[in-house]
């Protein structure tokens, strides 16, 4: 079972590096973060914050945009790609079942994405550190990004497993995908942020507002990570709502593995519905 979920993983790891994903995604990330720790180095100066942590506090949030971005891109194909190349009947026609399918699938994207975010995150850790602008605590600060923002990414990994499975074109899951990513990034806070405005001071800003904050994996992301910052002074926003809600943040972090794992289970589920 487990030499058949490592062949896959390391199949899917072979297309990620022939397709260029690896190196795409590892060049936005790096070029995003370098932009970002020089752009900080202002408000470093003048708070007497450490500039890795100023840069972990700005990533945190641009993080939300491309993580899920990349995980979408990788996974929207999983499975409605193989039965437009004819590919998925020849695998299951060998001794692999689908669940084991699908979790190599999920064990190589993983280690692209993996290897994308240690790689691009960490050149501007090394920069950060190197030119003296750097401490312990700060790289334990991006350490813990980069680990967050792998649980983020398998999060939506999951949910392109889910779309791919719902459908038996590329355009499709393509175009769904990117509804997806809007929905979760995009239009989902813009709907709390109108509800809030709406009744400020009502039942839905005390009793409905910080749990649907949890519902979404990406202000759940977010939540976590300013929150364990302390970083309301700097970037505002998330981080202080954080300081007002009725949980620990840490429940944010719980609230990413379930999702994780919920959307994981759901693809499961889907896949031994497909006729190839």
């Amino acid at each position: 079972m487990i030499s058949r979920i490592l062949t896959i993983a390391a199949q899917e790891v072979r297309i990620g590096i022939r397709n260029r994903w690896i190196l795409l995604a590892t060049i936005i990330l790096a070029a995003f973060s370098l932009a970002l720790a020089l752009l900080g180095s202002a408000p470093a100066g003048t708070l007497g914050v450490d500039r890795l942590t100023i840069t972990v506090a700005s990533l945190a949030s641009l993080s939300v945009y491309l993580v899920p971005l990349i995980a979408l891109l990788l996974a929207f194909d999983a499975v409605c790609g193989e039965i437009e190349r004819g590919t998925l009947l020849m695998t299951f026609s060998c001794p692999v079942s689908r669940p084991e399918f699908l979790i190599g699938k999920a064990i190589g994207h993983s280690l692209v994405l993996t290897f994308a975010l240690v790689v691009g995150y960490g050149t501007t850790a090394a920069f950060l550190v190197l030119t003296g602008s750097g401490s312990t605590s700060g790289l334990m600060d991006f350490a813990r990004l980069i680990a967050t923002s792998l649980l983020l990414g398998q999060c939506f990994v999951a949910i392109g497993y889910v779309l791919s499975c719902m459908t038996r074109q590329v355009g499709t899951a393509a175009a769904a995908a990117i509804a997806v990513w809007l929905v979760f990034v995009v239009l989902y806070d813009l709907a709390l942020l109108g509800a809030l405005v709406a009744n400020p001071g009502g039942v839905f800003a005390a009793k409905v507002f910080p749990y649907a904050v949890l519902l979404n994996p990406a202000d759940a992301f977010r939540l976590f990570n300013l929150a364990a910052l302390e970083a309301s002074s700097l970037v505002g926003g998330m981080a202080g709502v954080a300081e007002t809600l009725p949980f620990d943040p840490a429940l944010a972090l719980a609230s990413l593995i379930l999702f994780a794992c919920a959307a994981l289970l759901a693809a499961t589920v889907l896949i031994r519905r497909i006729t190839p």
